[in-house]
């Protein structure tokens, strides 16, 4: 059975991002963002800005995480959808960044950095 067929998991995805706005009016700003947005209320969605290579226990992912870091990423939002694949909750974090890159948080021209990662069988795949 493949990722895309199973759905008694739950979906995990990952976002590491970028944004001059405090953690805490990017958590003030979610709720807007996931109604804009319309994720599904089963989502979870949670926001660190100190994530540490401890934190995470697969190799493969400690090196996404640690290559983040060293690119002076700020943020990482992880997602996790019950009953959904892995790509399910990468593509519903991808609407949720694009939208607060739209909201108030960013400012008009700033750019954007960040990187959405899900796993897909043993490899991590880098959602565009």
């Amino acid at each position: 059975m493949t990722n895309e067929q199973n759905t008694n998991q739950t979906g995990t995805a990952y976002a590491f991002f970028n944004c001059n706005a405090s953690k805490e009016q990017i958590e003030e700003e979610i709720p807007t963002i996931r109604n804009l947005v319309q994720t599904p209320s089963e989502l979870e969605l949670s926001l660190t800005d100190n994530f540490k290579l401890k934190d995470f226990t697969d190799c493969k992912l400690k090196s996404i995480v640690q290559d983040a870091k060293k690119a002076g990423i700020k943020y990482l939002m992880t997602a996790k959808y019950p009953n959904a694949t892995n790509k399910r909750a990468a593509d519903e974090v991808a609407g949720v960044i694009n939208q607060a890159y739209q909201s108030p948080l960013y400012q008009a021209g700033e750019p954007f950095s960040g990187a959405i990662v899900y796993k897909e069988m043993e490899n991590y795949i880098f959602r565009e």
